[in-house]
């Protein structure tokens, strides 16, 4: 039981996703109060409601049943009211249990007497040590900026005054939502409030943000939280503004690029900033055009996105929250008072920036938004700008039962924030672990840094030449660049990253290599660099095979193999090679089998020599695993054109070999050939045409039925002399997945490129 609706669809499918309920079987998510009433009088394993459906006074209990247990998340909050007790009315001999992301305050004895004693607690170290969340990390940069207020008297942008504790206090007794929250704050503050949203204050902070979040700008979403609804929008106007003006400045310090690297870098970056989207997000109000306007705000072009959102490419539109949550979505910029600071999850948002005197519970909901796991994201940060630091050491000290069970009851709780500049001592860790492998390798890490030209590129292969000892090594070695790059985008704005940065820089180019060798592999292209010359010992010819690839096809059958053992024997980049060759086959092997399951002996023939390759290092199984690893991509090109020689194309040829059968005549082979090419052309022309069949049961059920009919008819099926009924009852379930698994529409995408 919880009581929001996303909760509740949540949970719901995290059981369904588990197999332990099919509502569509076995109804079990209460869709009324009546509803309910009817599901708890009946032997349900499994009951999902809100706790709003519990909404009519109860006189006779809906279940005396003394095993049931009540599963509640979200305990501390809509568990006290009369909605509550028409629940325990009406089940009077039920346990209890509670779940909440919030610890509870000391002094909190609802909660105590409705559920009972803490029975497990996990705190925020704990939940970054099981990699549950990641760390946050602290930058108080309200206390750096300086502004003047209207008599010209000078206060630090973070609490102006000593404000912050007073505004605190009156935001925790007004409501959030409350229609009149700014007039309420302005009369209860007066002239402190001025002084708290003067715009020479919120200018300073919209600098520094656009400053601070563009030179950030591959750490990942950002949220403002402002301390009311007119301050949002205010801040919004002056962001935009400084946005623009920073682009600018950008393009015009192009010229200052150290190199066309750094300048591509650069106008990636501009670029990323003229994409970048911002909005406004905050809840709707009666007379609000009117009140914005005192401010000479527009509130309608807010009110419109928030409404109906983004528009897409194809005319639709996406609503807010989904775009916000999209990790490659442009809306990159929340601006919020209340909303979205609570119960909304967005991994990839790494930055809040807070403008807004929180407390206790609010405070630590809000700054749990920047601390969820994310790809590539090592850490979230909260930029303050108003000097929250001592309300949240004041909140996480006040909370009750704040030992973990997993490391003692004396626990006090662990500060989830971190000093920023704690992320420079990871970041110089990260590098030493590079350095420390390289050098077990074999390889100098600083060659890196002291050459340049051709020998920085000699350099280069050196490196990757030791990654590439085996599968392991490389895996090994990617796993830590990546830690470097995210440690180095999370330090971007921390002072004294640039020492770094030569080094991070070092790393990421061998990375690319590395990157760039298995993006390009080709056979080919790795057997003509080995002879430094094209044709010597490898014949091609250029020949277009369909409307969209046009690439360069060898003849294994022609190579000179003793010629290419002793180039290859005398190249100082075998493991590369080798590693380059294995990505090559690969990926043609990974094609291969997705267009027809039936080529596992190629598949198990490939593993098993990547097996030895990785358990031994001498030099003859290097050479031995090149020479074979050819003689496989030779069998590969032979498999390729198996389709062409066999007078079919890939798509129908896959559906041959799940028909034929060992020792046919070529009459009975023809007859197969015959079958599969009609079978494949039927069920295009019938089934494969209807808009997405595979989520349709019926549209399924006719697919296989039409599958077997065709097989078991006289006039269109396999030879009756050749196959038996339980025959054909196997194909068809062989025919039936192949068509589910590379035919979700037409044509498929499983063929519709060549292999390389």
């Amino acid at each position: 039981m919880t009581d929001r609706d996303d909760l509740d669809t949540q949970i719901y499918s995290t059981f369904a996703g588990c197999g332990l309920v099919n509502h569509d079987q076995d109804p079990c998510v209460a869709a009324s109060g009546n509803d309910l009433q009817l599901l708890l009088g009946q032997q349900k394993n499994y009951v999902f409601t809100l706790v709003q459906k519990f909404n009519k006074k109860v006189t006779v209990p809906y279940s005396n049943r003394n095993d049931i247990i009540v599963v509640t998340d979200e305990a501390h909050r809509t568990q006290y009211g009369t909605l509550s007790l028409n629940m325990r009315d009406a089940l009077p001999n039920a346990s209890f249990i509670g779940f909440t992301g919030t610890p509870l305050f000391s002094d909190d004895q609802i909660t105590a007497k409705v559920f009972g004693d803490y029975v497990s607690t996990y705190d925020f170290q704990r939940a970054v040590e099981d990699g549950a969340t990641v760390p946050l990390y602290y930058d108080a940069r309200g206390e750096e900026l300086v502004f003047k207020d209207d008599e010209g008297k000078e206060h630090s942008v973070a609490s102006p005054k000593g404000l912050n504790e007073k505004i605190a206090e009156k935001l925790e007794k007004l409501e959030i939502d409350d229609v009149n929250v700014e007039q309420r704050l302005e009369r209860a503050l007066k002239r402190d409030y001025h002084i708290i949203t003067a715009t020479s204050r919120l200018d300073q902070i919209a600098r520094d943000f656009v400053r601070h979040y563009a030179n950030g700008w591959e750490s990942g979403k950002a949220m403002m939280v402002c301390i009311d609804k007119v301050t949002c929008a205010r801040m919004h106007k002056l962001v935009m503004f400084y946005w623009e003006e920073h682009i600018r400045e950008r393009e015009a310090d192009l010229k200052n690029a150290r190199d066309e690297q750094d300048k591509i870098w650069r106008k990636r970056q501009i670029q990323w900033m003229k994409e970048t989207l911002m909005a406004v997000v905050v809840s709707e109000e009666q007379g609000e055009v009117q009140k914005f306007k005192q401010w000479h705000l527009d509130i309608l072009p807010h009110r419109q996105l928030m409404k109906e959102g983004f528009a897409l490419a194809d005319g639709k539109r996406l609503n807010m929250e989904e775009a916000f949550k999209k990790k490659d979505h442009p809306f990159r910029v929340a601006i919020v008072c209340a909303m979205w600071l609570t119960g909304f999850d967005v991994p990839t948002l790494s930055t809040l920036y807070l403008d807004k005197p929180l407390k206790a519970h609010t405070l630590m909901q809000a700054i749990a938004r920047a601390n969820r796991v994310a790809e590539g994201k090592s850490n979230g940060l909260i930029v303050d700008y108003c000097g929250i630091l001592k309300s949240l050491r004041k909140a996480l000290s006040t909370f009750a039962g704040r030992g973990d069970d997993g490391r003692g009851k004396d626990d006090d709780g662990v500060d989830p924030n971190h000093p920023n500049t704690e992320l420079l001592d990871k970041l110089a860790e990260a590098i030493t672990f590079v350095r420390n492998f390289l050098k077990q390798q074999g390889f100098e890490f600083d060659d890196l840094l002291k050459q340049t030209g051709f020998d920085l590129n000699a350099a280069i292969d050196e490196a990757k030449e030791a990654i590439n000892e085996n599968d392991k090594t490389r895996k090994q070695f990617g796993i830590m660049a990546r830690e470097v790059f995210k440690l180095f985008r999370a330090c971007i704005n921390v002072s004294g990253v640039q020492q770094y940065r030569d080094e991070r820089d070092a790393i990421h180019i061998v990375y690319k290599r590395l990157q760039q060798d298995q993006e390009k592999a080709d056979i080919s292209h790795i057997i003509q660099e080995l002879h430094g010359i094209v044709d010597s010992a490898i014949e091609t010819r250029s020949e277009v095979r369909d409307e969209d690839d046009q690439s360069r096809l060898y003849d294994i059958s022609k190579i000179d193999f003793d010629r290419l053992k002793s180039e290859f024997e005398a190249s100082k980049q075998k493991r590369t090679t080798v590693q380059s060759l294995k990505t090559a086959i690969d990926q043609r092997l990974h094609k291969l089998m997705i267009q027809n399951p039936l080529r596992t002996d190629y598949q198990d023939h490939y593993e098993r020599l990547v097996k030895e390759y990785n358990q031994e290092k001498n030099r003859v199984v290097i050479e031995k695993t090149f020479e074979e690893l050819l003689k496989l991509a030779d069998q590969l090109n032979d498999e390729q054109n198996r389709a062409v020689r066999e007078g079919l194309d890939e798509e129908t040829l896959a559906l041959y070999d799940i028909l034929r059968k060992p020792d046919l005549s070529k009459k009975e082979i023809a007859a197969i050939k015959k079958v599969a090419t009609e079978l494949l052309a039927t069920l295009k022309r019938e089934r494969l045409k209807v808009a997405n069949w595979r989520e349709k049961e019926s549209a399924r059920d006719a697919l296989r039925q039409q599958i077997y009919d065709f097989l078991y008819d006289d006039k269109t099926g396999l030879p009756v002399d050749n196959y038996e009924e339980a025959d054909i009852e196997h194909l068809t379930d062989g025919v039936y997945q192949h068509i589910y698994r590379v035919y979700p529409s037409l044509p498929s995408p499983v063929y519709g490129g060549a292999v390389h």
